[in-house]
């Protein structure tokens, strides 16, 4: 079976985003969660999901700062594939962060209220999963790059599936509009990237796609998405402990 695992990372990167998410789920079963924060590309792969199980799990981190209309997405989600979103929150509400680190922290150090409210929630949510699943792209930011349909998570230590890898937006917009996704209207209101209220704007003609998140800062990350993967032994490693504790 090792050497069936050696192959599986190689492979997949022939695989159509559907194989991928049919081998996620048939490999780790309920132990496996697509993470969505509802952006044209989350939207891409739950419906995905719904063609291919009927009984799929998707979490997002909700930092409490969202807009209205990714909440009113969420909701239609739920109706729309019959799902229940699993919703993570950080330990500490709004209120919380406020009193123990200041007022409005992601105007001054907003790698530190990601880490409140993204990172760690992540981490703890992770850690009951033997694998997730992002809907990042490769061509997104330098940070995602290296990222491989199937890899070895080193941040957060489980194996991470990306079955749009090597997708564009321009292929992500085509499906949406061939199958009648819903999405979040702010990107018709020059949203390409839909994050926390206070740290995302509209993107001015001939910026970046990314130019509208933390925009004054040198930022283009949350801080989930490692930049690094580990050698192909190291998912070896643990898919054969994967296999020990399949039922």
């Amino acid at each position: 079976m090792s050497e069936h695992w050696q192959q599986v990372q190689t492979v997949a990167e022939s695989w159509s985003p559907e194989q991928v998410l049919r081998w996620a789920f048939a490999t780790f079963h309920k132990d496996v969660a697509m993470a969505s924060g509802f952006g044209a590309e989350g939207m891409v792969l739950i419906d995905m999901a719904s063609r291919v199980s009927d009984d799929f799990r998707v979490f997002t981190l909700d930092t409490e700062f969202l807009f209205p209309e990714t909440y009113e997405l969420m909701d239609r989600v739920e109706k729309q594939y019959g799902i229940k979103v699993e919703r993570v929150y950080s330990g500490l509400t709004p209120e919380e962060q406020a009193r123990v680190h200041g007022p409005a922290l992601w105007s001054r150090n907003p790698d530190q209220c990601c880490r409140l409210r993204k990172v760690e929630p992540l981490r703890n949510k992770l850690a009951d999963l033997r694998a997730w699943i992002a809907a990042i792209r490769r061509d997104q930011t330098p940070t995602r790059a290296t990222a491989r349909k199937v890899e070895w998570d080193t941040k957060f230590q489980l194996v991470k599936i990306n079955p749009l890898a090597s997708w564009t937006s321009e292929k992500v917009w085509s499906y949406i509009h061939k199958h009648n996704v819903p999405y979040n209207p702010l990107h018709d209101q020059n949203y390409p990237s839909v994050g926390c209220t206070h740290c995302t704007r509209a993107v001015l003609s001939g910026e970046n796609p990314r130019a509208g998140r933390w925009s004054g800062f040198n930022k283009i990350e949350c801080g989930l998405h490692a930049s690094t993967v580990e050698p192909v032994a190291t998912l070896v490693g643990i898919a054969a402990s994967c296999e020990a504790n399949e039922p």
